[in-house]
């Protein structure tokens, strides 16, 4: 008979699994980050004939990335919201404005009932 040496069993390495639960929790993270945002629905401004069904209301904002003028008056978000209710909006931009500027407007005004907001071109 030959004579074995004893069963001697190795200390488990943690260190796979560490990076295993890493990768899983980095994973999770950055999934629920992009579920956050939110798509927003822009409608460009094109030539056309008015109809039966054109908003007669209408307000013309300038947007810049200082400035936001409606009808040739300086105003802030906040009143813009208050003096804009019905009708159609027209948004004029500005070359310094900023995507998120205009995001900043847009999510201010969507999802008002008789509110519809072209953005010129």
């Amino acid at each position: 008979m030959r004579n074995l040496a004893p069963f001697v069993r190795r200390p488990l390495a943690m260190t796979p699994l560490i990076d295993v639960i890493f990768l899983l929790l980095l994973f999770f993270m950055l999934t629920s980050t992009f579920s956050k945002y939110g798509e927003i629905e822009l409608s460009a401004a094109t030539a056309g004939n008015p109809t039966a069904d054109t908003p007669q209301d209408r307000a013309f904002v300038q947007l810049g990335e200082e400035r936001l003028v409606l009808n040739g008056t300086p105003v802030t978000l906040a009143d813009l919201t208050t003096q804009v209710t019905t009708g159609q909006v027209l948004v004029s931009l500005d070359p310094d404005t900023t995507a998120q500027r205009l995001v900043d407007l847009l999510v201010l005004l969507r999802g008002r009932e008789g509110l519809s907001v072209l953005v010129l071109e």
